[in-house]
């Protein structure tokens, strides 16, 4: 008993002989090893997660809606992905007549693969030391890679995406599939000058590329980077969630107007991976969005310092109620017109997005001359301002405020920047009501449940 007590002591602080520790980088076998270790367990960790993601959908917009969701099969309808796969795999895949049937088939692939390794280059831990059959004990980072331009590869990773979905529609020979990948391609261009400009920010604030330097940086609660750029962090959200197509900002796939877009003619498998791409692309951008913003492993304290195997919990802990506030902005904010949401993008979240970079870097000048994270803090303050008066100024400009008559669709939207505030805001008041509503359904559920079994 105390040998086991003494390892695992020795696994959490690490062993007693360091001479017996080895750095993996130094050892080609334990590197090749270690990448195809981590590479497996990231994607099947994507894999569960993309299964469990639709129930948590599922289950919290029916709550939403005052619904049950699904819970037949398995406990409290855990198994619903499998039951869900299982029906997929026997149903049948067709292809269209006219089809280009290479493309057709091979497209969902494409689909699939950047949203499987988006997160290569991000670090989801510190070096951890474990022990192997040789009597060493080897530190190895908890990542799969750590590149100096790790930042390059989430933005071209992400651009690879948009080809399976033009690829799709194209191929299905379909014309509203054609025209949700016209569409995607649209979006995408339109929305990644604004995310490649809001990467500017972490890269100027750390000084570096390098996804691990940025998470580095952020060491200590008031020093994440949502603090010191919020506008930033806000616009940084929304282009990855219109990246991704993910509603309300699904327009490949707006089933009032195209069907279901470029999946149209999909069916079985080939449409589930679709699908599955758009569930680990969530979880893909709420790592992404936490490590570039929310100091990434970091839980604030340094508690991951001292105990490294936390930081998967820290992670999961900041990247859950992010999907959360995906599916709550899905279940409760509309789908925007096609035509406003191109205009939000080129006219309103392009110019803002240069202008959070400028104050980054205008406040990082100011700092380096003054001296100081204060000066940093007076001088971000002033100009968060300034900024925000700029939006709003700039927003009424190409959207005249009117007021709405008895026949006028309101849009909070065509209200610009301040309606997205607005909602924004709306949302995160609302959610600690929902909670409320959530556990009170929970509790009397129980209650009722152990009435009924009392009676009988």
């Amino acid at each position: 008993m105390d040998g086991i007590l003494d390892f695992l002591n020795q696994l959490v602080f690490g062993p007693n002989d360091t001479s017996k520790i080895i750095e993996c980088s130094a050892n080609s076998t334990c590197e090749v090893a270690h990448s195809i270790v981590i590479a497996l367990l990231v994607f099947f960790t994507l894999l569960t997660g993309f299964a469990y993601t639709t129930v948590l959908e599922r289950r919290f917009i029916a709550a939403i809606q005052s619904r049950i969701g699904p819970n037949r099969a398995g406990p409290a309808g855990l198994l619903q992905p499998v039951a869900d796969g299982i029906k997929l795999i026997f149903k049948e895949d067709l292809t269209p007549a006219g089809a280009d049937k290479i493309v057709f088939h091979i497209a969902p692939i494409i689909k699939v693969i950047p949203a499987l390794t988006v997160l290569a280059t991000v670090p989801l831990g510190p070096k951890v030391t474990i022990p192997w059959f040789d009597g060493n004990w080897y530190r190895l980072p908890q990542g799969i890679l750590n590149v100096e331009v790790g930042v390059l590869w989430i933005l071209a990773i992400t651009s690879l995406s948009v080809y399976g979905v033009t690829l799709a529609g194209w191929a299905s020979n379909n014309k509203y599939a054609m025209l949700g990948s016209l569409r995607s391609t649209a979006s995408m261009i339109s929305y990644e000058l604004s995310l490649g400009t809001l990467f500017a920010v972490p890269i100027l604030l750390a000084g570096s590329m390098a996804i691990s330097d940025i998470v580095l940086d952020q060491q200590g609660f008031f020093n994440w980077y949502i603090f010191k750029n919020p506008l930033a962090a806000l616009l940084f959200f929304l282009a990855l969630m219109i990246e991704i197509n993910r509603a309300p900002f699904d327009m490949p796939e707006a089933e009032q107007e195209l069907v279901a877009g470029h999946i149209t003619e999909y069916s079985g498998m080939r449409f589930a991976m679709f699908y599955m791409a758009e569930y680990i692309n969530m979880i893909g951008i709420s790592v992404i969005w936490a490590t570039m913003f929310l100091g990434g492993y970091d839980d604030g304290f340094g508690l991951v310092n001292g105990f490294p195997l936390l930081a998967i919990p820290v992670i999961a802990a900041k990247v859950i109620p992010m999907l959360l506030l995906m599916i709550w902005i899905r279940g409760t904010i509309f789908r925007p017109r096609y035509d406003r949401l191109m205009t939000f993008g080129w006219k309103l979240l392009l110019p803002v997005s240069i202008l959070a970079v400028a104050w980054t870097a205008i406040s990082i000048v100011i700092a380096e001359e003054g001296g100081g994270q204060t000066t940093y803090l007076i001088s971000s303050a002033i100009l968060f301002v300034i900024t925000l008066g700029m939006a709003v100024a700039f927003a009424r400009a190409i959207n005249p405020s009117t007021v709405p008559t008895d026949t006028e669709e309101f849009n909070p939207l065509s209200r610009g920047f301040s309606g997205i505030i607005l909602l924004a805001v709306g949302s995160l008041i609302a959610i600690p009501f929902a909670i409320y509503d959530i556990a009170t359904s929970v509790l009397k559920n129980i209650q009722e449940a152990a009435a009924v079994r009392q009676n009988r």
